[in-house]
């Protein structure tokens, strides 16, 4: 089961935001774990700077990476906006072999062509089923779209709209805005880039 699985959006949005994560399973590959996250980190950051964190610690945008690297805990996650970057990023994991499980979440079609062009063949898939029962109290579609971007549901819809009202204000630009939104998702799973094409659809000109 993985929080980043329940991602909302149009295709050609979610065509730009790919979360990957790794977690150390206790009593089994847990023991030592520290050293071998951190080059695992290390691969992963050389593909990827829009977001990087560790939801027991922070994420880049409230602390250096570097030093979230010293401080993991029982995984890392990270979030690709393409997939030549991800793609290589998968490649120079599976090469290393380094020993712990990598998960990365998208639409299906893909993250299987990137499996594939890798050389990966997964050995699980899970399924995200959509939302069920009663939906009365769920953010409109365009709400939804960000704050399923932060799998704890930590990014709040009424921080989206503050942050459309400021830009509309000029009190902040698109791209400042996108990160103010990334700040409360502390495992770094947050889209940022995602984020600002999805403001400018929703900020009056």
């Amino acid at each position: 089961m993985t929080h980043t699985l329940h991602r909302t959006g149009k295709i050609e949005d979610l065509r730009e935001d790919f979360p990957m994560l790794t977690h150390v399973s206790r009593g089994f590959n847990d023991v030592g774990a520290g050293e071998r996250l951190k080059q695992m980190a290390e691969i992963a950051r050389k593909y990827t700077d829009l977001n990087f964190g560790d939801c027991k610690v922070a994420n880049q945008f409230m602390m250096p990476a570097e030093e979230i690297m010293e401080r993991h805990t029982v995984g890392w996650q990270v979030v690709f906006k393409d997939k030549t970057s991800l793609i290589a990023c998968m490649r120079e994991l599976k090469e290393k072999n380094i020993g712990i499980s990598v998960v990365v979440s998208g639409l299906f079609d893909e993250v299987f062509d990137c499996c594939q062009k890798a050389g990966i063949d997964p050995p699980l898939v899970e399924f995200a089923l959509g939302i069920h029962g009663n939906q009365e109290k769920i953010s409109p579609p365009e709400i939804l779209d960000f704050v399923t971007m932060c799998g704890h549901g930590l990014v709040s819809g009424h921080l989206v709209k503050k942050m459309v009202e400021e830009i509309e204000k000029k009190k902040i630009t698109i791209e400042k805005a996108a990160i103010e939104l990334a700040k409360p998702c502390l495992c770094g799973v947050f889209n940022p880039h995602r984020a600002a094409k999805l403001l400018r659809k929703m900020v009056r000109p």
